[in-house]
């Protein structure tokens, strides 16, 4: 029997811990750092962080870990793939290297314009006066990205004058010299294309869609993910084909470019009238996304990560069911002000519709002073009733907890 360690502590490593552990072959899963409420998933947190390479691989060596996956940005941005294979230890995630279409927005637009791969017009600043200077001749509105990770809070839209000179500002406040993409506005629907591969072998998910925006019909402030859903009916098959061609258009761009390697592509897309335009790349499953993705694939997942793994061409079943997930969060979200609140954890509910992010035990019971805290999630045989599934199952455990209402509406 196998043994996996997964790389992270938020709800989509419950997700992905619980996939495994779902696998026939798998006997035991390890999550670092995981959590304290992942043991009631019937996984096992271990207290060392993500980022202590030397720790993670020790462990890994010592309880002979038949395969690591890495679920956030920070590690794989930082090398742990690479120091995994130095080690000789089996890793499933992008290298240092092929990160960088996360890590580093401007190596991410050289990369699409190398390729002739389709995305919104941008100039690359570094400095305040040039940002506005350029602003001022790209119009508006105007997307802002500051250059590297974000968390999935980096993006800002300008839509005035005054909020692209405050925004400016606000960039350039701490960092007088950092880099900063200005990027043309798109309009249209987004959507997020995720593949697990390997090389140009590749197997590509249904469509998903997050819902960054803290509160309902997409106001305030970008956050980590309020909730998402998938599949999305909105979109036809002609568009889904559109989609997976970019996926297979970056594959071959990487292999161009010795991006070599495996892992996780996420690419988020918006649907203009022209086509689809490619937003971003992470590489790395997205959260909440994973939480409404892993439950429509039906084979083995440890077997289709192993035969990636070992440059085979895996199979891919799905289920035709549909998928909605509501995060709980902390009241004050996204804000840093974040007081420690209590927590509900259900009991009897089926496994997978509860997946525990940032909770912990203390003496007065479960409670949590984390942004994101919970994820509930629900399939049905339609869309709007796993939405009103999900949605009626957190109402149960929401308690002093807020989320957004409103999970789904772009399609319903």
């Amino acid at each position: 029997m196998k043994q996996v360690l997964i790389i992270g502590g938020g709800a989509r490593e419950s997700a992905l811990a619980l996939k495994f552990k779902q696998s026939p072959q798998v006997d035991h899963v390890y999550v670092a750092p995981g959590n304290p409420a992942m043991t009631l998933l019937g996984v096992d947190p271990i207290n060392i962080d993500d980022n202590d390479f030397t720790k993670l691989i020790d462990f890994a060596e010592t309880h002979q870990i038949d395969l690591t996956f890495v679920g956030p940005e920070v590690p794989l941005a930082a090398g742990i793939v690479d120091a995994f294979q130095a080690a000789d230890q089996p890793i499933f995630g992008v290298t240092k290297k092929v990160a960088q279409l996360e890590a580093s927005k401007t190596f991410a637009k050289d990369f699409m314009a190398r390729h002739q791969l389709p995305t919104a017009g941008s100039k690359t600043v570094h400095n305040a006066i040039d940002a506005h200077a350029e602003a001022a001749t790209m119009g508006l509105p105007l997307v802002l990205k500051k250059d590297g990770l974000a968390a999935g809070k980096g993006v800002a839209i300008a839509q005035d004058a005054e909020t692209l000179d405050e925004t400016i500002e606000k960039m350039y406040a701490d960092s007088p010299d950092a880099t900063v993409l200005l990027e043309q506005y798109l309009a249209g629907e987004e959507a997020s294309v995720m593949a697990l591969f390997n090389g140009e072998k590749r197997v590509i998910l249904p469509l998903s869609q997050d819902h960054k925006r803290r509160f309902a019909n997409d106001r305030g402030p970008n956050t980590g993910g309020m909730g998402a859903i998938s599949p999305l009916p909105q979109f036809n098959d002609d568009q889904v084909a559109a989609a997976h061609q970019l996926v297979d258009a970056t594959l071959k761009g990487m292999q161009a470019d010795g991006l070599d390697g495996q892992g996780v592509m996420y690419i988020g897309l918006i649907f203009t009238p022209d086509g689809p335009k490619i937003l971003e790349y992470n590489m790395r499953f997205g959260d909440p996304e994973t939480q409404v993705l892993l439950p429509q694939i039906t084979n083995d997942f440890y077997q289709l990560i192993s035969d990636l793994l070992a440059n085979r061409q895996p199979s891919l079943t799905l289920s035709d069911k549909a998928y909605a997930c509501f995060v709980a969060v902390n009241p004050a979200y996204p804000s840093s002000a974040l007081k420690t609140v209590p927590v509900i954890v259900p009991t009897d509910w089926p496994e997978g519709t509860w997946l525990p992010a940032g909770v912990a035990k203390s003496d007065h019971g479960w409670e949590s002073h984390a942004g994101r805290i919970f994820s509930v999630v629900a399939g049905a045989e339609s869309l709007p009733d796993a939405v009103k599934a999900a949605k009626t199952a957190m109402e149960k455990i929401q308690g002093v907890l807020d989320y957004r209402t409103d999970i789904g509406f772009h399609t319903l």
